[in-house]
């Protein structure tokens, strides 16, 4: 007999408690590498959102926005925990467009080599975490 609280609803077996002792799953390089590239293709669409209007308004609306909408593209489409049913091809392109959108924001503000790293690392760290995902 157990003295874990349990609901009327579940009459299941009481799971056993979580191991103190276990270790925590281990965070990988990639993992970390392709947190930083999200982080990153966010920063270069808000930069470009502040940097490319003259009128202050616009700039903090597109600042704010832009990246805004595209976390809101990557959560409904890409996300692991997407709320809509994507299939590998349509993961891949919602991807690519992030990618090449936050690309092209540099290549718009004139520092073209930045875009093109970018756009190297992150289909790079993509095609790790596709290859992850798919094995």
């Amino acid at each position: 007999m157990t003295n874990a609280p349990q609901s009327p609803v579940d009459w299941g077996e009481v799971p056993p408690p979580v191991d103190a002792d276990r270790p925590r799953r281990r965070v990988s390089g990639w993992t970390v590498l392709r947190i930083v590239v999200c982080a990153f293709g966010l920063f270069s669409l808000a930069f470009w959102g502040y940097w490319s209007w003259i009128l202050p308004w616009p700039g903090y609306l597109f600042a704010i926005g832009t990246p805004l909408f595209a976390a809101v593209v990557w959560y409904l489409f890409r996300s692991p925990r997407s709320p809509i049913d994507t299939d590998v091809v349509g993961k891949v392109i919602v991807e690519t467009a992030l990618v090449i959108a936050a690309g092209a924001c540099w290549v718009s503000i004139g520092l073209p080599l930045v875009g093109l790293v970018f756009v190297l690392v992150a289909a790079l760290s993509g095609v790790v975490a596709f290859r992850r995902e798919t094995a």
